[in-house]
């Protein structure tokens, strides 16, 4: 319970202090990517939702005390994906919150979870659209978290300790769903110069302005709450082999 209250607690700050009011600003939006790529996207989806769906089923059934543990990392991605700073049009940069959940679970698990945070937001904040879901599906809960995974198991490889592994995580996977985000929109409308690296170039230099600052402000928040996590949810980590059982 005490887990409960310093996250729910933390997340409520945040939420308060950084949301702002304009709610025109979204994910990819609705109506804005051509048919064919939305169409695209959404199945490329498909096998990691199959997965995820699968890797939950199994941790729900062997460990049912963590559930606890997967709804925070569920609200800790939706209430900072929530938060939106106009970027390019037809598009925001924001803060992801899937390092958090995948460094817990794993990308798999993330992927699903993911996917039901851009379904909310889309469907009850006009934040995103439901044409473009499997685009930003793929950027955000698919290649954002395999990113942070990937960055985490990288820095414990390298013996760093659990606050910079954790850092880089969600450092990586807030970066990393920018990267796809503007790969997505540089397929979608190449440049009449150029082509496909060209828009790259431009979509990556304008997302870059805001998405760095905040892919730090993001680790270091991560940080925080995982820390929060080793203090009152020790045993949980470790039954789920984020911490060593002989603890920190």
């Amino acid at each position: 319970m005490k887990t409960k209250k310093y996250i729910l607690a933390i997340l409520l700050i945040v939420n308060i202090i950084f949301t702002p009011v304009q709610g025109s600003a979204m994910h990819i939006m609705e109506g804005f990517l051509p048919l064919g790529w939305c169409i695209f996207w959404a199945l490329c989806c498909i096998p990691f939702f199959i997965w995820g769906m699968h890797s939950i089923n199994g941790i729900t059934k062997e460990n049912p005390q963590h559930k606890m543990l997967l709804g925070v990392g569920g609200a800790f991605s939706f209430v900072l994906s929530a938060l939106k700073l106009p970027s390019i049009t037809g598009s925001s940069s924001h803060p992801t919150g899937i390092g958090l959940g995948t460094i817990l679970f794993g990308p798999g698990v993330m992927s699903v979870v993911g996917s039901i945070v851009l379904l909310f937001q889309a469907l009850l904040m006009a934040h995103g659209g439901l044409t473009t879901l499997g685009a930003n599906i793929f950027s955000m809960a698919i290649a954002g978290s395999l990113a942070a995974y990937g960055a985490f198991k990288l820095c414990k490889a390298l013996k760093m300790n659990n606050s910079v592994a954790v850092f880089f995580a969600a450092f990586f996977g807030d970066l990393l769903t920018y990267v796809t985000t503007s790969m997505q929109l540089a397929l979608a409308f190449p440049s009449e110069v150029g082509g496909f690296t060209t828009s790259l170039i431009k979509f990556l230099s304008i997302f870059a302005l805001t998405q760095i600052p905040l892919a730090i402000s993001e680790g270091i928040l991560t940080v925080i709450i995982f820390n929060l996590l080793t203090v009152y949810s020790n045993n949980e980590l470790k039954e789920l082999s984020v911490l060593p059982e002989e603890g920190l």
